[in-house]
């Protein structure tokens, strides 16, 4: 089991039923708490709370795995792929040493969010993952992305760009 594993709890569940039970459990706590302090506070606690949970447990897993910041990503960033890939639809447009690029253009990870009401509790538990997985690439790995599904893009535009070590400079420039 590796430490993304942990994360994900049980590997036999999908992680579409992971959020859909954390969603059955937020969801009323979010609408009480909109109700009771007004909805941009609400949101604002809400936000700092899930990000502060999202940044720490990355920052935990990422220490727990062995290797350089790159292949900290590496094996948290696969993880994460191989358990949400089921439920989306990606293309490739560059993969190579020098970085990553894809767009995931269906996402029910999304729809369900939406048919919900929710997509920013939807992005603040899926999509801000992505960023505290990349944070664990240290000054490696970049991450940039300008628009999701679950906020309302036409797709989700994952751009990672790689540090090239200097053994490998030296080895491109021979």
């Amino acid at each position: 089991m590796t430490a993304v594993d942990a994360y994900l709890v049980d590997p036999s569940v999908d992680l579409l039923t992971k959020v859909n039970i954390q969603a059955q459990v937020l969801v009323p706590v979010v609408r009480a708490l909109r109700t009771e302090l007004g909805e941009a506070k609400a949101n604002n606690l809400v936000r700092s709370a899930l990000r502060a949970w999202s940044a720490g447990l990355f920052s935990t897993i990422g220490a727990r795995i062995d290797g350089t910041p790159r292949q900290k990503w590496s094996a948290m960033h696969g993880g994460l792929v191989a358990a949400a890939i089921p439920k989306v639809v990606a293309k490739t447009l560059r993969n190579d040493p020098g970085g990553l690029e894809f767009d995931v253009t269906s996402c029910k990870y999304a729809e369900f969010f939406h048919a919900l009401g929710e997509p920013e509790l939807g992005a603040l538990l899926l999509c801000s993952a992505d960023i505290d997985v990349a944070a664990a690439g240290a000054d490696e790995v970049k991450f940039t992305r300008t628009q999701t599904l679950m906020q309302g893009g036409r797709c989700c535009d994952f751009r990672y760009q790689f540090s090239v070590a200097d053994d490998e400079k030296v080895t491109r420039e021979e």
